[in-house]
């Protein structure tokens, strides 16, 4: 249990009024968390702050109270920290309160629009089978070494990544690798972590609800490089043009992958079909079982930091040809009897979408049909849905449009929204059917033997949100269920 003057030590502050020798049993951002000897830190939210709940803290045992603005009438049993920036403080004093755990362990930083999961489960995967004890932080699940670790946000907040890095320290972790959102940068989540290397995938039209503009969209991406130690990497995708801008004022050491471009990685697709990848990279061949260009990419991504990392470059190539990818990435299952091809992916942005699709385009045969299943995210970036459902009609021989996670907006309002970007040249290509399942089920109906299925937008989600309630939805066990349905 440590002393609030040691908690303090790497943090900003303006103005203590307080007795920095009394001890701290948690810290929390959570009001409803706090319990006697709690850090109560005020953040100012995106829905609410945190300000409004100091005094309810108090009542509720909070013995520190960590705020930007101090209350104007000040409780004499209470040490009181004014900072001006409370997320950041959090981060910091998280970090302390932990006992710094990213400076025990190597920890890698995934950040783009596409492949975070990807990159980082597959590192994750990569340092497992070559004998270290490693975390991982993603959008599908967490990892302590073996142990499963459910997973409620792509990037935690910044008590909790370090209470979980501290775990991953104390059961002898050697390196962790983590998905970083533009969310987690931009609201200092991640405050506080030591990276001993970064990697950027893409960058293409997302979270613009969020950040109103791309531009400050990429500055915040860029902010990740900009923060890193000089004794840290990073790693970038030189075939995205935002690549190169992600390492202008990096101290870190630079670095890049590219299919196309002089770079520090090289790969070159040698063959891509529906059974794998055969890739040049640095001058060895290799075979892949992920399919893809865009997967190239990502495998071109984690080979380039195992070597930064001090891997052999042979050893990564043989463990990685035989890695398959994150659940719900383009994860395939076919229908026994009529060999219908299902393809589940999460590619819920238009350029995400885009990839899938052209990937199966580049591999299917002239007699196969692609039949695509895709909805949009409600309370999310609207501008993005007229495009997606052109995206789809383009691109397949039939698309079904139907709900994502409406959350609390009226599904048919969110299909309406798609079906404007539908040009009149698609609209014999365009079925809305909002009920997800029966979209599923319809997909299944329509296809022919040997024909693909896409089913966008959930991938490994494991439910549907719908007014504020999560039901139990897993679009792989659903096209299963119909599979087996088809093979009668």
């Amino acid at each position: 249990m440590p002393a609030l003057k040691n908690i303090l030590t790497h943090t900003t502050f303006t103005q203590l009024k307080a007795n920095t020798d009394v001890d701290v049993k948690s810290l929390c951002i959570d009001s409803r968390k706090v319990t006697t000897g709690s850090a109560f830190i005020a953040m100012r939210g995106f829905a609410t702050d945190g300000h409004q709940f100091i005094e309810k803290a108090i009542q509720d045992g909070a013995s520190v109270i960590v705020c930007e603005n101090l209350p104007e009438v000040l409780n004499d049993k209470v040490a009181y920290v004014q900072v001006s920036n409370s997320a950041l403080a959090a981060g910091q004093m998280a970090a302390a309160f932990y006992n710094h755990p990213s400076k025990k362990i190597k920890v890698i930083g995934v950040t783009g629009t596409n492949g975070k999961t990807t990159v980082a489960t597959l590192l994750y995967k990569l340092f497992e089978k070559l004998g270290y004890k490693c975390g991982l932080i993603s959008t599908v699940q967490n990892h302590i070494h073996t142990e499963v670790v459910p997973s409620t946000h792509t990037t935690p907040d910044a008590i909790s990544i370090q209470s979980l890095l501290a775990e991953m320290a104390d059961a002898g972790c050697s390196h962790v690798f983590m998905e970083v959102s533009s969310h987690a940068v931009h609201q200092q989540r991640i405050a506080g972590i030591e990276f001993a290397g970064a990697i950027f995938t893409n960058i293409t039209h997302d979270h613009l609800d969020y950040h109103k503009t791309f531009d400050e969209y990429i500055r915040v991406k860029k902010k990740f490089f900009d923060d890193l130690p000089a004794e840290a990497f990073s790693l970038t995708n030189a075939d995205d043009k935002r690549g190169a801008v992600m390492l202008q004022n990096t101290k870190a050491s630079k670095n890049s992958y590219s299919l196309k471009t002089p770079c520090t990685f090289k790969g070159k697709v040698l063959e891509n079909n529906l059974t794998g990848l055969v890739m040049n990279v640095d001058n060895y061949e290799a075979h892949f079982r992920m399919i893809g260009t865009f997967n190239a990419y990502n495998l071109l991504a984690v080979y380039g930091a195992a070597v930064l990392l001090g891997e052999e470059k042979m050893n990564v190539l043989s463990v990685l040809s035989d890695l398959h990818g994150a659940p719900g990435r383009f994860e395939t299952c076919m229908s026994a009897n009529s060999k219908v091809l299902g393809i589940i992916d999460y590619a819920h942005t238009p350029d995400a979408l885009i990839n899938v699709l052209a990937t199966i385009n580049q591999l299917r045969t002239n007699g196969q049909h692609l039949i695509t299943v895709v909805g949009c995210g409600g309370d999310r970036d609207a501008a993005k849905r007229p495009i997606m459902a052109e995206v789809a009609c383009e691109h397949s021989d039939k698309a079904i449009f139907t709900a994502d996670n409406p959350r609390n907006e009226d599904p048919e309002h969110i299909l309406n929204e798609m079906e404007a970007g539908i040009t009149v040249a698609h609209k014999r290509k365009q079925l809305r059917i909002s009920n997800r399942k029966e979209a599923i089920k319809t997909a299944c109906a329509l296809a022919q033997p040997e024909d693909i299925i896409l089913i966008a937008g959930k991938g490994h989600e494991t439910y549907q949100e719908i007014k504020g309630v999560k039901h139990p939805f897993d679009d792989r066990e659903v096209l299963k269920e119909c599979f087996e349905l088809l093979n009668k």
